[in-house]
């Protein structure tokens, strides 16, 4: 037996054969083509148009966060620009194929070189490159296989429009090289309550056919398994199976202390199936949606309808709203279409809606005219904050808007440090741990090659959140947590140690933490919140919390 170690996604055992995924077809040849130009740009435009319905078609079957990437992509595969780069090499008299292939991987380069937001569409970028490849060859593109049997698939990483549609009846679990505990697959893998361990580098040496033990909860992969390693890993997945039939409660420790678990959605449809999975409200909605598909701004009316959609469906619940939070990484030309050398560090989030108020205004107003159509408790909190000026900025123009509980994101070191001062002049602060853990570690959570850096485990950043906890105490004020951190369920118990009043995550995760939360009292939160920080790093704060927690957790009924 050994041992692969990744980022495990979950709290999932599955055992089974693995089968790798195709490899990516082949570069076309640069040999001169037969065609005229006419005809090759006939045939590009139509491959271009069939792969776009495709992934439309393909979104719009998965729905949820998949729906989303996947109409990205679409527009990606029509994008003017590309299309242009693609005409000028045909008109030097290249096939249509390795028109394809060399003005993709030009844009894709373009968009690696600007990182962030728009480094992360590079992969898409050759996903969608392939698949137009594919239907010029009349081959099909590279997928997931098909050996005839349940198995585990192991993968460098998996094009969105591949994960969204898995066969969950085939495929018991998702291994992959690249990617950590935000990319794309491991978002999609949690939604779909896929058992998944990415980041596993030396997933590079399972072979086709070898039965591995791939456990989420431990971020390992095992292979050569005894058949008491097997039985083991049946029996927990089973136990697993008979608690998410359990009927669902309030988030709770088990001395009563409450945790309310809310749910992060991306748009309204999202909300029937977290109500469904025991959401008891939303702590995360994001407003982006409306806004990076269009050419100019969502109207007021267009914003209005959909908040009310969505809270409409939470009454009487607390639902946390996030103004627009893009900018330079995420370009909106009716927002801020500046370059930027370094995006990430730049005008976004509430820097960018101050540059361009009247979308902070007109979005407020929105949101005022929804919440006073609906009976949810809306809360709305602003991104990026990085000053007690930005957030007593925010604080006083929601007031005059009417919004009665206005807060601030923590994404910043910054704003953590400072927090008892941010939340003197604000009604709640709202912890997102994805970048907050990218900025600590100076480590773009969307670059796979900095990946073991993106772990909100990392002591550092743990003592950030403690900084927040500490000044709600302080002050009175609540502090949740919306990051990816939230739905690891012993990071969970540790967040609720570090002071945390709520947890916000993918609606697939709740049952897992919901469950691991009433295992432990506020007293064993606190005392395995202390032991990760006595770590020095993010695997030896994870192995000092599993320690701590061990004792307790095996004298539960």
């Amino acid at each position: 037996m050994t041992e692969i170690r990744g980022v495990g996604i979950g709290l999932g055992v599955a055992q089974g054969p693995v089968a790798r995924m195709a490899e990516p077809l082949p570069a076309p040849s640069d040999a001169p083509r037969t065609s005229s130009q006419t005809e090759e740009a006939a045939r590009v435009a139509d491959a271009v148009a069939v792969v776009a319905r495709e992934l439309e078609q393909r979104g719009a079957q998965a729905g949820g966060a998949a729906q989303d990437v996947l109409e990205a992509q679409a527009m990606m595969a029509e994008d003017p620009m590309l299309a242009d780069e693609i005409t000028a090499r045909l008109a030097q008299g290249k096939t249509g194929e390795w028109a394809v292939f060399d003005a993709f991987a030009a844009f894709r380069d373009q968009l690696t070189a600007v990182g962030g937001y728009l480094g992360e569409r590079a992969a898409d970028l050759d996903d969608v490159a392939q698949r137009v490849i594919a239907h010029l060859r009349g081959v099909p593109a590279p997928g997931v296989p098909d050996p005839g049997h349940p198995f585990v698939l192991v993968a460098k990483d998996l094009a969105p429009a591949d994960t969204a549609l898995l066969d969950l009846d085939k495929v018991l679990a998702l291994i992959t090289t690249d990617g950590g505990p935000t990319s794309h697959t491991a978002i999609l893998a949690r939604e779909k309550s896929i058992v998944a361990v990415v980041g596993a580098v030396q997933a590079v040496s399972l072979v086709e056919g070898e039965t591995v033990i791939v456990d989420a909860a431990a971020g390992v992969v095992t292979t050569q398994p005894s058949d008491a390693d097997l039985k083991r890993a049946a029996n927990r997945a089973a136990d697993r199976a008979e608690a998410a039939s359990a009927p669902i409660t309030d988030g709770a420790l088990s001395d009563g202390t409450p945790v309310p678990l809310l749910a992060n959605l991306g748009n309204p449809a999202g909300a029937a199936d977290a109500v469904a999975l025991g959401a008891e409200g939303v702590g995360l909605f994001r407003t982006e949606f409306l806004f990076l598909s269009s050419s100019q701004a969502p109207t007021v009316e267009e914003q209005r309808a959909s908040y009310t959609e969505l809270l409409e469906a939470f009454p009487g619940k607390k639902v946390v709203v996030r103004v627009l939070d893009a900018g330079a990484d995420k370009p909106l030309a009716f927002l801020n279409d500046s370059h930027e050398e370094n995006p990430a560090l730049g005008v976004r989030g509430i820097r960018a809606l101050r540059a361009s108020e009247d979308i902070l205004r007109e979005q407020l107003t929105a949101l005022a005219q929804a919440d006073a159509a609906t009976a949810a408790d809306l809360w709305v909190m602003a991104p990026m904050v990085a000053t007690v000026e930005e957030a007593s900025y925010f604080t006083e123009i929601a007031r005059d808007y009417g919004i009665k509980t206005a807060g601030v994101m923590v994404e910043v070191p910054a704003t953590a440090l400072l927090a008892d001062r941010v939340l003197a002049v604000s009604d709640f602060a709202s912890i997102g741990t994805n970048d907050l853990t990218q900025y600590t570690m100076a480590a773009d959570r969307l670059l796979g090659s900095t990946a073991g850096f993106q772990d909100p485990w990392h002591p550092a950043v743990l003592r950030l959140i403690r900084e927040v906890g500490t000044a709600g105490q302080t002050t009175g004020k609540p502090v949740g947590i919306c990051g990816e951190a939230a739905a690891d369920p012993l990071l969970a118990v540790v967040l609720v140690g570090l002071g945390a009043t709520s947890l916000s995550m993918a609606p697939t995760a709740l049952a897992d933490v919901r469950a691991t939360l009433l295992q432990y009292n506020f007293d064993d939160a606190r005392a395995i919140a202390e032991a990760a920080l006595t770590a020095d790093s993010a695997d030896g704060a994870r192995i000092a919390a599993q320690q701590a927690a061990a004792p307790k957790k095996e004298t539960q009924p």
